[in-house]
């Protein structure tokens, strides 16, 4: 199966406890080596530049990108300020919007960085796909004179959205509600699966039933990229089992087994055993209410 991702590659510069790595970023990296890890192929629309020396290290990750992926502009770069499960992010540097033409994947996922991705592309997607995973954190997101990111207000046309990702800060962007009133508002939007996450508490809308799970308590790492591991897992778990509740115990197992690895950057992706094996026990413990 073919999962295409619209999204920057990046360059993250990580600090934390003192110390600031440089690695490869940005959810077409980590959806896409998740997609890679789970048998998907990975079709990446995607820009990066002359600057961006990672392309063998994606490469031994099973990810290769296009003639089309490379410009002259200097490569999407953030810088991430991260201490326990809080982080400030810095935008250093914006590459060119992605190109999208066609694709003929069995599923999409949009996750623009910061605006990389133009609408009207997400209109197509959203008109022309049965599968579209959403998260619009990169249609939010502004900067302050530092390059600091801060979110805004906007409005989004939702219709046609199978699953969206946000936390409630995003949610509350899109819809100027919070909680459980933001899901039901993003539901009547037109999205069919509102994939909500607070922190280790994640919570699903689908049809008039809300699935509770939680990531069981550890020591925090570096959280860069796992919403998009999430992403990632979910999507591939919907496309092939067709069973919304084990997708998103597949999507949370995930995020749980990349904490799990206290690695940085991409290092943190992880196999679809350990996947599984998370899956399969939070199965078990999944907590649901009507609405």
């Amino acid at each position: 199966m073919k999962l295409t991702i619209l999204s920057h590659c990046t360059i993250d510069e990580i600090s934390r406890d003192g110390m600031v790595v440089e690695t490869p970023g940005g959810p077409a990296a980590y959806c896409g080596i998740t997609a890679k890890n789970m048998r998907f192929e990975a079709d990446l629309r995607t820009k990066v530049g002359p600057d961006f020396a990672f392309r063998q290290e994606l490469e031994t990750r099973g990810l290769s990108l296009s003639q089309k992926s490379f410009c002259s502009s200097p490569t999407t770069r953030f810088l991430l300020k991260i201490q326990g499960a809080d982080r400030e992010l810095f935008l250093k540097a914006k590459c060119e919007p992605v190109d999208f033409g066609s694709s003929d994947a069995d599923g999409f996922i949009v996750s623009p960085v910061f605006d990389e991705v133009p609408e009207d592309a997400l209109d197509r997607i959203r008109e022309d796909s049965d599968f579209l995973l959403l998260d619009p954190q990169g249609y939010l997101r502004r900067t302050d004179q530092s390059g600091r990111i801060y979110l805004e207000k906007t409005i989004l046309d939702l219709a046609r959205v199978t699953a969206i990702k946000v936390d409630p800060e995003e949610a509350f962007c899109l819809t100027g509600l919070r909680d459980k009133e933001a899901m039901l508002a993003l539901q009547k939007k037109g999205v069919k699966h509102v994939l909500y996450t607070d922190k280790q508490n994640i919570t699903m809308l689908v049809n008039d039933r809300m699935y509770f799970l939680r990531i069981p308590d550890m020591k925090i790492g570096d959280t860069t990229g796992v919403g998009d591991i999430f992403c990632a897992a979910f999507a591939c778990a919907h496309l092939k089992e067709k069973d919304s509740l084990w997708a998103i115990c597949f999507a949370v197992g995930a995020a749980q087994a990349a904490l799990e690895t206290k690695a940085t950057g991409l290092s943190k992706v992880p196999m679809s055993g350990a996947i599984q094996q998370n899956a399969a026990y939070l199965y078990n413990l999944v907590k649901f209410s009507q609405v």
